[in-house]
């Protein structure tokens, strides 16, 4: 199993201190630093490099959305999970333009965040369901719009089945068990939407496609 590198940033030291204690004892995880405010989370996500940055929102001396944004320009393939007490439409959604890979609420049980994390490295976005629908409903509504080529034409009908089946909230394992393809082949779809998409995340694409009527049946 790959250890994931993961940082924290956090202005309340119990509640970072336990977040450490409780990945420290979790298989896959290694907590390699941890930051009070947004400032120091960037300087420390440069120096070390993770995997993962478990971001929170409101820190003094540097807000975590902005902190989020500057890490994802440095070091684009740092995944950055915000883990937060607030679950405002508009932090959900200036957390995914900022480019934030998941967003969780500090109200969630240690296993469901465990397995969640796991995700990341499978392609994953770590967003609960119900967050999800609030997400996807605020990026349908303000998603850039006036794209030169319609996505119908960009993607392949295989494409749209798994766009289809990622708005719904599947993850990769179970579009394959639905497709009756592997998960690897849907990571390779799922790279090849983004790209022709220019998109990062499921997340940004799920929005696209329920923005652009995009959301049929799939031809199973």
């Amino acid at each position: 199993m790959t250890t994931m590198r993961v940082l924290l940033a956090d202005d309340h030291p119990l509640f970072r201190k336990g977040l450490a204690s409780l990945l420290s004892t979790e298989k896959g995880f290694k907590v390699v630093g941890e930051a009070q405010d947004g400032v120091e989370a960037l300087n420390k996500a440069q120096d070390l490099k993770p995997d993962l940055v478990l971001m929170d929102i409101y820190m003094p001396g540097g807000n975590g959305l902005e902190a989020t944004r500057r890490i994802k320009e440095a070091l684009p393939s740092v995944k950055v999970v915000i883990l937060t007490v607030s679950e405002e439409d508009k932090n959900l959604f200036e957390a995914i333009k900022c480019g934030a890979h998941g967003y969780l609420a500090k109200k969630i049980e240690p296993g469901e965040l465990f397995e969640m994390l796991r995700g990341v490295s499978r392609g994953e976005a770590p967003i609960s369901r119900s967050t999800a629908a609030k997400i996807l409903k605020e990026f349908a509504e303000q998603a850039s719009r006036g794209r030169e080529e319609p996505a119908e034409e960009k993607l392949s009908p295989k494409e749209r089945d798994v766009l289809e089946l990622i708005t719904r909230g599947l993850t990769n394992k179970e579009i394959g068990n639905k497709l009756g393809i592997t998960e690897n082949t849907v990571k390779n779809h799922l790279k090849n939407i983004l790209g022709k998409l220019h998109l990062e995340n499921r997340v940004q694409a799920a929005a696209f496609a329920l923005e652009k009527g995009l959301t049929k049946t799939p031809s199973l």
